[in-house]
């Protein structure tokens, strides 16, 4: 059911102002949340990309990335070591 969800051509055009980054952009993560399911650890953004609680996504074309959340724990300011 997500894969449906996440083709479907309504997804893909934002009507948000600014636009919501696109999915292959670098910032897909800051797109608005369309449907969020906390209990089952996925969320749907505006752009058709469906994002993990670990930060993994399955892209619009089916492509899955990785979890990014050691990486994206480690930029944040408070996490840096002086």
């Amino acid at each position: 059911m997500i894969e449906n969800m996440a083709t479907t051509p309504a997804l893909r055009s934002c009507s948000h102002t600014p636009a919501c980054p696109s999915a292959d952009a670098l910032d897909r993560d800051a797109a608005h949340v369309l449907s969020a399911h906390p209990e089952q650890g996925w969320s749907l953004l505006c752009n058709g990309v469906v994002v993990f609680e670990d930060f993994g996504e399955i892209l619009p074309d089916g492509h899955c990335t990785g979890s990014r959340h050691r990486d994206l724990a480690m930029a944040s300011p408070h996490r840096r070591s002086a």
